[in-house]
């Protein structure tokens, strides 16, 4: 479960991106806006453990767009080569069955994006199938959610879709900020706290961090429902340190709130 009290530590997620079996990042969500970083995902894999990650953050970009999984090969790869660290995977799982599927190959959390708009009974389901492995991924836009790798815009707001789950035994909510992702502009403090606030179900923030001042401002607004911070682009090109982002929001958890 990814219960987060006060003085708990928000926990820096790098993000490994897999598209047609690489490490990649978008833009926005856009797929032909892509950058490869890495034709070897394990190795990344294998170079955040070694920085300290504390978990992972793998998104099927292929899969969010068909439907199903198409990266499930890698992601059994990084499961098996680290074994013990906790891993969440988002993108294409639009069934109990792959979920279920993703958990027997060492995944320790699935999210669930697009059937979380369309079918908000079946996290309800599938919270009861698997307890503790279930994050609700909400993908914004102006605060409406988008689905279908994000190429859908809904028209639901993303806190009242999380208020949704309430009780349902959604262990976390992962909310990004679509106009912020891969754009290195800064994450949506704001919105992420609102959310935060609006809900008992820790939110970890994901979309936009770009320096190691976000993850100040994150932990500076945790009040204990920020749990975690999803961070891609910027590790990859190197504005923002694994080690020294974690060590600060570590420092920062055992602050007086108000001092941070």
């Amino acid at each position: 479960m990814v219960c987060q009290h006060d003085g708990d530590p928000m926990i820096i997620i790098p993000a490994i991106d897999l598209k047609e079996g690489q490490c990649v990042r978008l833009r926005q969500g856009r797929m032909e806006d892509d950058t490869v970083f890495s034709t070897d995902p394990v190795a990344v894999a294998a170079d955040w453990v070694r920085q300290g990650a504390r978990r992972l953050h793998l998104v099927d970009l292929d899969g969010a767009f068909a439907g199903e999984p198409r990266n499930a090969g890698v992601v059994r790869a990084i499961t098996e080569r680290f074994p013990d660290l906790p891993v969440q995977i988002g993108g294409g799982i639009r069934s109990a069955e792959t979920a279920q599927a993703y958990v027997d190959a060492g995944v320790e959390f699935v999210i669930i994006g697009t059937l979380a708009v369309q079918d908000p009974a079946f996290v309800t389901r599938l919270c009861e199938q698997m307890p503790g492995h279930v994050i609700v991924g909400l993908d914004a836009r102006n605060g409406f959610v988008a689905t279908d790798g994000w190429a859908t815009e809904s028209s639901v707001q993303a806190i009242d879709l999380a208020r949704e789950f309430e009780g349902a035994g959604v262990s976390a909510i992962v909310y990004t900020d679509i106009s912020r992702d891969g754009m290195m502009q800064g994450v949506n403090v704001e919105a992420t706290s609102q959310l935060a606030d609006a809900i008992s179900i820790p939110v970890i923030a994901s979309g936009g961090v770009t320096t190691i001042d976000d993850i100040k401002q994150l932990s500076a607004a945790n009040n204990g429902g920020i749990s975690g911070a999803i961070v891609g682009r910027a590790l990859y090109e190197k504005t923002v340190d694994l080690a020294d982002a974690q060590a600060l929001a570590d420092q920062l958890a055992q602050k007086p709130a108000g001092n941070a």
